[in-house]
């Protein structure tokens, strides 16, 4: 845990974050990508990397949303982070977990782009080079076991 004293996430900077915050019972609501146009997406990414500065560390900007047909675990109340390079995937899962406020029996699966299962080993600056969208964004979905044996056509593909 030594290695890990000086990475951190970051919360969006608050003229950005109150623009895109989702409420609680936010859940039957659109995907962020689907809320959002293309120019807005790009003008806030904009606007995060001019606050950012050029220091050593360069945040990623990561959309974390539940899966649409999940029902176990509950919704987050923001969805947009500023997570640093070298941040483990593992460390980020951990934030997520705390966040979500779950128990020790409670389990939940990331998911890059609603196709696949990343390793839980890379790093947040490979997890986004190998997975970014065309709008700069690293999509993550969270979901809890019971999709992957759901019957229905919406599931994502396997890896």
């Amino acid at each position: 845990m030594a290695g890990l004293r000086g990475k951190q996430i970051l919360p969006v900077p608050r003229s950005i974050s109150s623009f895109q915050k989702m409420q609680p019972g936010d859940s039957g609501s659109r995907p962020f990508k689907q809320r959002k146009s293309l120019g807005t997406l790009l003008g806030i990414r904009g606007a995060a990397e001019q606050g950012r500065g050029d220091g050593i560390f360069s945040p990623l900007q990561v959309v974390v949303e539940r899966y649409q047909k999940e029902k176990t675990l509950p919704p987050l109340n923001r969805t947009k982070f500023l997570v640093s390079q070298d941040l483990p995937l593992s460390q980020f899962a951990v934030t997520l977990r705390t966040r979500l406020c779950l128990t020790s029996s409670q389990t939940f699966y990331l998911l890059a782009n609603n196709k696949g299962l990343p390793n839980m080993a890379v790093t947040m600056q490979e997890l986004y080079r190998d997975n970014k969208d065309e709008d700069g964004f690293l999509y993550l979905t969270y979901a809890s076991q019971e999709m992957f044996g759901s019957s229905s056509s919406g599931k994502p593909a396997a890896a």
